[in-house]
């Protein structure tokens, strides 16, 4: 028998077209959310964003800068100390858009209320394609707060740390059009206890700080300004630190090595070493935490908008695929079980992004003086830096599985998302951190607590589920000696009647039964793709991104 030399061997059939040339912002749930926290100004903006952010060319952008990770230089080639980190010119493509459509500083100079939803549903749509790049865009608008507590160095600092202008490479700050932020807290012996720091902080006699001692993980090295902790004379302190000091000489930021990370590859992680380091008081001697704590809650309020917007991201991607490929004779998106899974996932994600816009509203009206929305946010922060950053990981891995093989593919973009997921609920915070975070808001600030409840029965009476779960979450949340130990019960429980709180009141009646019967109810299924028969799976679907 004979072969055929011109039989077709490669024909392709059967899969799924690039996911290209949409609107990522074209969500409902986003859409509704942006309108609801007070920020329909923004709209336009967020769709033009939304179009330029799935297009092929910032695609392009996403993978070089992962694929050619930082690089870092220690010395010239003559052996002189430069402590520099060059990244690939796609990296710096993806920070201009990022600063210069005001995603870092700038809402904070934006007296416009909704100011801040603008600018999360922008990080929400831009980090979605690539999110290592969010690092430094997130520190630039977290410092604003916590600089504040030094009127000066904030009345110097803070018009560039607002700039909508990106400009990479080191030199004097004030001649630069935007500055950049970081931060740099923890330590090798202790990590999250930042107590235990060793860094040192001395006097000087122009009125000056002197550091010396080792950060265990500073990320965005190459960002003009940092907000670090040393132990002064009266304590843990909080001091600004720039790269470049204002005569133009290059500050003492020895930086040792990059980290090897799993993921978040398009951002430098490092090792700085401060010998003789030139710093600026902020905030008062002995209280760093608590000054410092206002960048970390904020940066805690990202940690929620890049997991909920990971999350939408793999959802996005699953959706795509089930609607083109076909299996067993019918498209995915049409098998029952296919159905389940990206309708369960569909509301996982929509209530992801629900809360996170909430906390955003919740943080642009305290901004404007809210004190009950400012103690909501207090408590509700660290609920929903804890379950949506927990809920991202399990998620993404779910929409992986619905391209098969082919979710496990570089090409396919899944991968990288996969690595992420993990991330934010390590940041700013463990979930252990947050959860003992809750206590300490439950015992040491109970208006917190008053308005969490204030949110919760707002909705009281729209969901006997949710009412139910309400009423046995109101005990758990009663301080007893054994409160550190059921610390991650009691938070989960808390998130998950906030969430379905928020979506009884504004999601569709489909989205709002979906979630309480399988997330409130008693009888609840483990993994995704197991919500109850009598779901309308028709609506829920209809609420799929892209």
């Amino acid at each position: 028998m004979t072969s055929n030399p011109t039989a077709v061997t490669h024909e392709v059939t059967n899969q799924v077209p690039p996911l290209t040339g949409h609107d990522a912002a074209d969500d409902p749930v986003l859409l509704e959310g942006v309108r609801r926290e007070g920020a329909a100004w923004y709209l336009d903006d967020l769709h033009r964003l939304g179009r330029r952010a799935v297009s092929e060319e910032v695609q392009r952008w996403a993978d070089e800068a992962n694929r050619f990770e930082p690089v870092l230089r220690t010395h010239d080639r003559y052996g002189n100390r430069v402590d520099e980190v060059d990244f690939h010119p796609s990296y710096h493509a993806l920070m201009d858009v990022a600063i210069s459509e005001g995603l870092g500083g700038s809402a904070w100079a934006d007296e416009r209320e909704g100011a801040h939803v603008a600018r999360a549903a922008g990080f929400m749509v831009w980090s979605g394609t690539e999110a290592g790049h969010g690092c430094p865009v997130s520190m630039t608008y977290a410092v604003v707060p916590a600089l504040r507590h030094a009127p000066d160095l904030a009345k110097t600092y803070e018009p560039l740390l607002t700039s909508r202008v990106y400009e990479s490479g080191l030199r004097t700050p004030a001649d630069k059009p935007g500055l950049l932020a970081g931060m740099g807290m923890t330590e090798k012996q202790g990590g999250t206890d930042v107590r235990a720091n060793t860094t040192s902080a001395t006097p000087h006699t122009d009125g000056t700080w002197r550091l010396r001692g080792h950060k265990w993980f500073t990320s965005a090295p190459m960002n003009d300004l940092f907000l670090v902790l040393a132990q002064a004379p009266g304590g843990l302190s909080c001091f600004l630190v720039p790269r470049v000091l204002p005569d133009g000489s290059r500050n003492t930021f020895r930086i040792q090595r990059l980290k090897d990370k799993l993921g978040n590859r398009s951002n430098a992680s490092s090792e700085p070493e401060f010998d003789d380091t030139v710093a600026w008081l902020v905030g008062a001697e002995g209280k760093g935490v608590r000054t410092i704590i206002d960048m970390v809650t904020m940066t805690r309020l990202d940690c929620v908008l890049g997991s909920a917007a990971g999350t939408r991201a793999a959802l996005a991607q699953a959706a795509h695929h089930a609607r083109h490929r076909s299996v067993f004779g019918a498209k995915l998106i049409d098998q029952p079980l296919m159905r389940n899974v990206l309708a369960d996932l569909s509301v996982e994600s929509e209530a992801a992004t629900t809360l996170a816009l909430r906390l955003a509203g919740a943080a642009d009206r305290a901004q404007h003086g809210d004190d009950t929305e400012r103690a909501f946010l207090r408590l509700a922060t660290a609920v929903g830096k804890y379950w949506v950053c927990k809920r991202q990981p399990v998620a993404v891995a779910e929409a992986l599985e619905c391209l098969g093989g082919n979710g496990y593919d570089e090409a396919s973009g899944m991968p990288r998302l996969y690595r992420e997921a993990p991330l934010n609920g390590i940041w700013e915070g463990s979930g252990n951190v947050n959860a003992l975070d809750m206590l300490r808001a439950l015992a040491r600030e109970p208006e917190s607590l008053e308005a969490f409840r204030t949110e919760i029965e707002a909705a009281a009476g729209g969901d006997r589920r949710l009412d139910a779960a309400w009423q046995d979450l109101q005990g758990e949340l009663v301080l007893t000696e054994d409160a550190p130990l059921r610390a991650r019960r009691v938070i989960e429980r808390a998130a998950l009647v906030l969430q379905g709180s928020l979506l009884v009141r504004h999601a569709p009646a489909a989205v709002a039964d979906a979630f309480c019967a399988s997330r409130l109810a008693g009888d609840r299924g483990l993994a995704f793709g197991t919500l109850p028969p009598d779901t309308d799976f028709a609506a829920l679907l209809e609420r799929l991104p892209v």
